[in-house]
């Protein structure tokens, strides 16, 4: 794999300034919603889950069950949700979505035992999956490829700001409720108010360009394309569109698996893709985001300040995602993650040292270790969490991008599903120290992975990138104009 500088090699006019960028930025805000909504849907679990654990009666197993229902639901809405993207619209696919949040959060709220929670959980999973595949493909389409990678990734500092939410609504309530008389449903309620804000949103917003064009409705895509860009802009963005499109017909004639299967290259950008994803999850990094207050109740930390504690991960995950953001312009792709996979590992490692160097009862174990996961987190968000969906947004072609980001993101959520099912069982089984450790040995391959097979996409169109995926060139050939 040949490491590429990339700089901006397209030869459309400037993005200039303009009421249009205002435009873009509003759009982009209402569609992240959507990862506001997959943040507080992941993150309210960690507070809510021993009262509610108390309440329906769960054990470990089925503590295990209902955590980990969301993230199947979500394997399978990460798959039906690209399906229905390439052929129905990002637009209508969002805004199914908002009302599939909807449902399943009134499903939990009023679930009466654990069977039904599990089915609202599930429905939950439908909507988290298919926001983690379609918001990302529909910022990448609507964005100027000099900020593609800031304004794609403003979905996952949505995310953590939802997680973030999430773990300060638990704290307050928690507090002003204490652990019974139904905490949890008010916990899970909250999450009804992103839902409707998504939905009247997304009424308002128009389709992607990218999609209309697809589909041969060209004076609409230019029409949209004339909201977001100058007129000058807008046009020779088509046009570059347009001949893309018509390579692609030339090539291969029919679209989604058949498209796949029949180039060798598509697969090897989807098993990338996967890979990536995959990585992301063995981190580790969910399974805090989830059981965040069982890891800091082993560590040694009480119950009631094991769940303020757990405040600090969440502001330490939105201080990087801003963070991230603002670097994605600045630092290459592939940088970022061997940068985030070498850090994390280091603090898994550490985790574990700390958790045989410090034993249970000595009063700074439970400190160390606060501030080991702080650590951790401020990491994979700096570094990680931010690129890897960028990354996934960008490097499908137009043809396959919602059916290859729907692979990449279910490979994504089993990784995570079956993670969050044995979560409790791997910590009660190996506490910590053999936990973390798991986590590091992944990291290590990880860090292999990223340096020998993934490509770099920062500073192309999407154009670039698609044509340089379809003929294999990005794997191997640098690009002589990013080289200069």
């Amino acid at each position: 794999m040949v490491d590429i500088k990339p700089t901006a090699t397209s030869t459309l006019p400037p993005l200039g300034t303009g009421p249009y960028r205002k435009r873009l930025g509003v759009l982009a805000l209402v569609a992240t919603f959507g990862g506001l909504l997959f943040g507080y849907d992941t993150g309210v679990i960690n507070g809510a889950l021993l009262p509610m654990k108390q309440e329906l009666g769960l054990t470990n197993l089925t503590e295990g069950v209902v955590t980990s229902s969301l993230l199947f639901g979500a394997a399978i809405g990460a798959m039906l949700g690209g399906r229905i993207a390439d052929g129905w619209g990002r637009r209508k696919t969002i805004i199914l979505l908002a009302v599939t949040f909807f449902v399943g959060t009134l499903t939990c709220v009023f679930a009466p035992a654990f069977g039904v929670m599990v089915v609202g959980r599930v429905l939950l999973g439908l909507a988290v999956g298919g926001a983690s595949t379609v918001v990302p493909v529909f910022l990448a389409e609507l964005a100027p490829y000099e900020i593609r990678g800031s304004l794609s990734g403003r979905n996952e500092l949505m995310i953590v700001i939802g997680q973030l939410a999430a773990f300060v609504v638990n704290a307050i309530i928690g507090t002003l409720w204490g652990e019974g008389n139904g905490v949890w449903r008010v916990m899970l309620a909250v999450c009804a108010l992103p839902a409707i804000a998504l939905f009247i949103g997304m009424l308002r917003v128009p389709e992607s360009p990218r999609w209309l064009a697809s589909k041969g409705r060209n004076d609409e895509a230019l029409a949209v394309l004339g909201q977001i860009r100058s007129k000058e802009r807008a046009v020779a963005e088509l046009d570059d569109i347009k001949r893309t499109n018509d390579l692609e017909a030339k090539i291969q004639r029919v679209s989604g698996w058949r498209t796949l299967l029949g180039n060798k290259w598509l697969i090897r950008i989807v098993l990338i893709g996967a890979g990536i994803g995959v990585a992301q999850q063995l981190t580790g990094i969910n399974s805090i985001m989830y059981y965040g207050q069982t890891v800091l109740i082993e560590s040694g930390f009480q119950q009631s300040a094991a769940l303020i504690a757990n405040i600090a991960p969440g502001v330490i995950a939105v201080i990087g995602g801003v963070i991230a953001i603002a670097n994605m312009e600045r630092i290459n792709r592939r940088t970022t993650l061997i940068l985030g996979y070498s850090l994390t590992t280091v603090c898994h490692f550490l985790i574990g040292i700390a958790s045989i160097t410090l034993p249970a009862g000595n009063p700074a174990r439970p400190w160390v270790i606060l501030f080991l996961v702080v650590a951790f987190v401020g990491s994979m968000q700096t570094f990680l969490n931010i690129a890897t969906w960028v990354i996934l947004s960008e490097i499908f072609p137009t043809q396959i991008r919602a059916l290859g980001m729907g692979i990449a993101v279910f490979c994504l959520w089993i990784a995570n599903a079956f993670l969050g099912l044995y979560f409790p069982s791997i910590v009660a089984a190996t506490g910590i120290t053999g936990t973390f450790f798991g986590f590091a040995i992944v990291g290590v391959l990880a860090l292999f992975f990223i340096w020998k097979f993934v490509p770099e996409s920062r500073g192309r169109t999407l154009e670039e990138v698609e044509e340089g995926v379809t003929t294999g060139n990005i794997f191997t050939v640098p690009d002589k104009k990013a080289r200069r």
